[in-house]
């Protein structure tokens, strides 16, 4: 990774979080609240809002028509880990969210997204349906469903409460995705990504007629 970008992300964490760095490997944790009281964020479809109370110093982004994004300015991710906090609600197809990466801009990007309706469903269907890899815009979910049933989207094993927080880590070394949740030790997900793009925007993503709180957000970056 370019030094000029690490020392960017440095100045910025040191402003709005906490960094422990290296010009080679360094991780970053990043205050959400801070980021959207500092306009560090850019929104895409959604209002975000702090979290009642400062719950855990993270966001909500609210629910609309058609996907929304958070981007977080001035950061450019490669290769790392990508770990933080969500929360979604047991309403069926009402609760996408997740996080988006190698992104150009809010309709060109990849992400890994969760959808806790499907959590504790018995449905044998929607069972295999709890986490997802879109890239968007040639690989959007239901392209990926057709032409690769099961191979994108996932069961999870023991997967948590649908209504409560739940800590999600995403392994990225282009162009291997691996995502575990609640410190598991075999991944929910894993995956080779689709699309051609090694770096670009990192941010929050939120699907369909949904909306989704997020907090304890913090990267690694290799």
């Amino acid at each position: 990774m370019n030094c000029k970008i690490i020392i960017g992300s440095i100045i910025l964490a040191f402003l709005l979080g906490s960094t422990s760095a290296f010009c080679q490997q360094h991780t970053v944790s990043y205050d959400l609240s801070k980021l959207l009281s500092a306009h560090q964020l850019s929104i895409s479809n959604r209002e975000a809002a702090v979290l009642p109370n400062h719950e855990k110093n993270g966001i909500m982004l609210s629910a609309n028509d058609d996907d929304g994004v958070a981007l977080i300015n001035d950061v450019t991710f490669s290769n790392g880990i990508i770990e933080l906090d969500i929360r979604g609600k047991d309403v069926y197809q009402k609760s996408f969210l997740g996080v988006a990466f190698h992104a150009e801009d809010a309709k060109t990007l990849d992400a890994v997204y969760f959808r806790p309706f499907n959590f504790l469903t018995t449905d044998s269907v929607r069972h295999i349906h709890m986490v997802q890899y879109i890239s968007h815009p040639q690989f959007p979910w239901f392209v990926l469903r057709d032409k690769f049933n099961a191979q994108y989207e996932k069961a999870i094993t023991s997967p948590p409460d649908p209504n409560q927080w739940f800590h999600i880590r995403i392994e990225i070394k282009y162009p291997q995705v691996t995502a575990f949740i609640n410190g598991q030790k075999t991944p929910c997900l894993s995956i080779k990504q689709l699309s051609d793009r090694k770096s670009g925007k990192l941010g929050l993503w939120v699907g369909d007629s949904s909306d989704g709180a997020f907090a304890n957000l913090k990267v690694t970056f290799f």
